[in-house]
C-alpha cells in the first residue's frame, strides 16, 4: 500500500511533539513493506526555529535514529496530482495550510481513487474551534482524533461514525529501558513552557515539590521566557535547554523518575488525553508521577503504572518515596512497561490505522497488514 502523509514537519521535533509519533508509526509501516511518503511544507516553523537554534547539527539525532525516513519539502508550486500519484490512502496532519487541506479534498471529491483521512492531534477545536472549523474536509472519508474527547467535538460536527479515535504511542524501537542499568540521579521533566496555560502546575507539581523532596531536577525543553528560567532558578532547577526527542531515552535513563504536568486543557476541555511523554517514559522503564488527571479512556492503570498526586503535599510525599525504595520503583517500571508493550506501541497503532483504511476503502483496495 502506498501511504502519503502531509505533515508539519518530520524532521524536526522543535515544540512539535506530533512528530515523535509520526516517526515511529511510519517506521513501523515502512518495516511492514508499506511504501511511505511525507511531505512537509518549507519554511515549517518548527523545522526552522530547530535551525535558527542549532543549525543543521540539530538534525543529527533524528537522522541517526531513523536512517529509513525522510520527507520532501513543498512550496506553493506544488504539483499535488503527482504527490498523490498512486496513493492508496493520504493523511494530512491539521498543522497546514488551510489552502492544501481542501486542495487534496478536492482532489478526493473529483474521484481520487484513495482514502483520505484528517488527523487531528491538537486541542484547537476546543481552544480555537473557528480555526478549525475553517478546513474544508468535504473531501475526506474520516477524522483520526489523538483522543476520545477529541473525537466526540468531532462527532458534534456530524462526523459520527466517521471519527476514529487513534492514540499516540510509544515507538519501542527507540522508547526501551537502558540495556545496561547505570547510575540514576534525581528527576527529570521534558516539557516544553508553551503558553503559560500550566505555569502554576508545573510550579506545584513539579518545582516546588522536588526542591522539598530534595531531588535535584533537570527540565528540558523550549520556548521558556525570562520569568520561566527565574522561576526554575528560585527553585534550583537545572534548565538544560532543548533536547533532541531521539535522545529522550538516554536522559530517562540517568535519571530516578519523572513527572507528567497535563496542559490544562488536557484537564478541564480534553480530558483523557495523555501527552506522548508518559507513553515514551514508560516505555524507557522510568517512574512516573502524575499531577492530577483523568484517564477517562482506561488507558494506563493509574497506580500501579504510574503514581496520581493529588495536590502538591501528596507529589512530594511520592517522590520521596521513589528515591527511598528501589522496590518501589521496580514495580512501577515493571507494570509500566508491561501495559506500553501489550497496548501502547506504534505497532498497534499502524494496526489501527489499517483497519481503519480497510473500513473506509472501496472494496477492491486489499489494505495489508
Amino acid at each position: 500500500m502506498r501511504v502519503v502523509y502531509f505533515t508539519h514537519s518530520l524532521a524536526s521535533c522543535w515544540n512539535h511533539g506530533n512528530a515523535h509519533f509520526l516517526r515511529g508509526v511510519l517506521r513501523e509501516l515502512i518495516a511492514r513493506g508499506h511504501d511511505v511518503r511525507v511531505l512537509e511544507p518549507e519554511g515549517a516553523w518548527s523545522l526552522q526555529n530547530l535551525l535558527d537554534d542549532h543549525g543543521e547539527a540539530g538534525l543529527a539525532a533524528y537522522r541517526e535514529a531513523y536512517p529509513e525516513l525522510a520527507s520532501e519539502t513543498f512550496g506553493p508550486d506544488l504539483d499535488l496530482d503527482r504527490a498523490l500519484d498512486g496513493a492508496d490512502l493520504v493523511i494530512v496532519h491539521e498543522w497546514n495550510d488551510p489552502k492544501l487541506v481542501a486542495a487534496v479534498g478536492r482532489r478526493r471529491a473529483a474521484g481520487g481513487r484513495f482514502t483520505l483521512l484528517f488527523h487531528d492531534t491538537h486541542h484547537r477545536a476546543v481552544s480555537d474551534p473557528e480555526a478549525i472549523r475553517a478546513f474544508d474536509l468535504s473531501g475526506y472519508d474520516g477524522v483520526l482524533a489523538f483522543g476520545e474527547t477529541l473525537s466526540e467535538v468531532y462527532r458534534r460536527w456530524g462526523w459520527k461514525d466517521r471519527v476514529f479515535t487513534w492514540h499516540e504511542a510509544a515507538d519501542v524501537r527507540l522508547f526501551r529501558p537502558p540495556a545496561e542499568e547505570g547510575p540514576r540521579e534525581g528527576l527529570v521533566w521534558i516539557g516544553n513552557w508553551g503558553d503559560g496555560e500550566r505555569t502554576a502546575e508545573l510550579e506545584a507539581f513539579l518545582f516546588a515539590p522536588a526542591r522539598a523532596a530534595g531531588l535535584p531536577l533537570d527540565v528540558y525543553g523550549v520556548r521558556y521566557p525570562k520569568a520561566a528560567l527565574a522561576m526554575l532558578a528560585r527553585h534550583g532547577a537545572r534548565y538544560r535547554g532543548w533536547l533532541p526527542n531521539a535522545r529522550a531515552p538516554q536522559v530517562f535513563a540517568r535519571h530516578l523518575a519523572t513527572v507528567h504536568v497535563p496542559r490544562r486543557f488536557y484537564t478541564q476541555v480534553l480530558p483523557g488525553i495523555p501527552t506522548i511523554r508518559v507513553f515514551e517514559a514508560l516505555a524507557c522503564g522510568v517512574p512516573l508521577v502524575s499531577a492530577p488527571w483523568s484517564d477517562s479512556e482506561a488507558l494506563f492503570r493509574p497506580g500501579r503504572d504510574y503514581l496520581i498526586a493529588r495536590d502538591s503535599n501528596e507529589m512530594t510525599s511520592h517522590l520521596r518515596a521513589l528515591s527511598e525504595d528501589p522496590g518501589l520503583r521496580a514495580e512501577l517500571v515493571r507494570s509500566g512497561l508491561e501495559t506500553i508493550l501489550s497496548r501502547h506501541t506504534c505497532a498497534h497503532r499502524a494496526d489501527e490505522l489499517l483497519a481503519v483504511a480497510r473500513r473506509l476503502s472501496a472494496p477492491e483496495l486489499e489494505v495489508a497488514g
